[in-house]
């Protein structure tokens, strides 16, 4: 019995509730990935810690805290709970200046890099940016991932990268730092400085000043407290940084204790999975042009594919092999990209363009931004399932089939009734109090 302990949060008789996982799995791939972890009938209790102290069958549950007393009670009746820690795995959510005019060069067939050499592009965003203020930035940071955390997003990655020198990326971090402190998402921070060439520079010059000036200013902040950053990123592209400088980053930042988690074959094929896995890094993202050797590497390495298919379809790219790299034993994730040229904040729609356009199934893609998007962050010991011990991170849709978070293109906004965060309602829709699911 659980005796007369108080609890922060029941939520009972959920007509679905999916673990995801249920043995503690670090991430699921292939059988695991097709077949979730879902209770009918179930609750679950956070406790005051903000994690998961019992998750089972209601009548179970109802016995097992007969006596304890709850801050708050959610009637789950014909709705369906799921991980509230659906994660983004890539964002580059702090940058001034849209792009809303390249989207009408790229409609009228212009490429990514046609635009990226007219000075539009990354380097039209680095010079708004790095006008903008700190406190500029850190308003529409703010307002970005809140909307994130209205369509379900609890934890997300956040880039620097817009800056190129290192003032504005020291400003991009500060602000991504700010709202670690201040907001209730969570957010894994990476340094992004190599995400192209700065004007007047080459990309040996470039690559030398990350090296020299750079990383040893992130690791005295890190070591100061000021500013702790998780990942390192490179776009490892043709006409932007190469294979070897790519190597010799990457290197530098996990020396520095940095997750590797980089920008690789999305354009032409690099050879950044053989790299990526060849390094230990925890994940590569975008891999619209990764080669088979490096599929089979990625999967012998567990480093994980971080496929972003919001990018593939607004630059009309070929679509990663997702079907591929899951029958190698790849752990897929999902992100939503989202940055100026990828205007995405919801993961559901990127769930529902992975299964339409990547053939994923709606197990595989859950799970991809779920267990597996947490386990791309190094987060999967505590994030990314319903699980005893795990972060109280829960997600609540107004529906008797969890499939519908995916099924209803761009219906998140009317669907998702609650998001939790450490057991703590952050976001409440009081209209799906009063609809329900055709």
């Amino acid at each position: 019995m659980a005796g007369r302990q108080r609890h922060r949060l029941l939520l009972e008789n959920a007509q679905q509730l999916v673990l995801v996982c249920g043995r503690r799995e670090l991430y699921l791939r292939r059988d695991g990935a097709a077949s979730l972890a879902v209770l009918q009938g179930a609750s679950l209790v956070v406790g005051l810690d903000g994690c998961i102290k019992a998750v089972g069958q209601a009548d179970v549950i109802r016995n097992q805290f007969s006596q304890a007393t709850f801050e708050r009670i959610i009637d789950c009746s014909g709705k369906c709970v799921l991980p509230g820690s659906l994660i983004d795995a890539h964002t580059h959510p702090v940058w001034a200046g849209d792009r809303v005019h390249e989207f009408a060069m790229k409609l009228a067939g212009a490429s990514y890099m046609e635009i990226h050499q007219a000075g539009g592009g990354i380097h039209f965003t680095v010079e708004h940016t790095r006008k903008a203020t700190e406190d500029e930035l850190f308003n529409t940071l703010q307002h970005r991932l809140e909307r994130m955390l209205r369509a379900g997003s609890t934890l997300v990655e956040c880039k620097s990268g817009y800056g190129l020198n290192l003032e504005t990326e020291l400003k991009m971090l500060r602000v991504i730092e700010r709202s670690k402190k201040s907001m209730d998402i969570g957010i894994s921070s990476t340094y992004c400085g190599a995400h192209a060439v700065p004007k007047g520079k080459t990309a040996a010059e470039a690559t030398d000043d990350i090296i020299n000036n750079h990383l040893p200013k992130l690791k005295e902040l890190k070591l100061s407290g000021e500013i702790h950053v998780n990942n390192i990123d490179v776009f490892c592209e043709k006409g932007v940084f190469d294979l070897e400088s790519t190597r010799r980053i990457l290197q530098a930042g996990k020396d520095i204790g940095l997750q590797i988690n980089f920008h690789g074959d999305e354009l032409h094929p690099m050879k950044s999975a053989e790299l990526g896995a060849e390094l230990g890094a925890l994940a590569i993202s975008h891999l619209e042009e990764v080669s088979d050797e490096g599929i089979v590497a990625m999967a012998r390495a567990e480093c994980a594919a971080v496929l972003l298919p919001t990018t593939a379809y607004m630059l009309r790219l070929k679509q990663p092999q997702a079907r591929k790299m899951l029958e190698e034993g790849v752990i897929v994730a999902l992100g939503s990209d989202f940055n100026p040229n990828a205007y995405c904040f919801s993961m559901p729609m990127v769930m529902h363009l992975a299964c339409v356009n990547m053939k994923m199934s709606m197990n595989e893609a859950l799970a991809a931004a779920t267990i597996n998007a947490a386990y791309a962050l190094g987060k999967s010991d505590t994030h990314g399932s319903l699980e005893v011990g795990k972060q109280g991170d829960v997600l609540i849709i107004n529906s008797s089939r969890w499939e519908h978070l995916i099924y209803q293109f761009g219906g998140h906004e009317t669907l998702i009734s609650y998001v939790i965060v450490k057991g703590k309602v952050v976001y409440q829709n009081e209209r799906c109090e009063t609809m329900s699911s055709y």
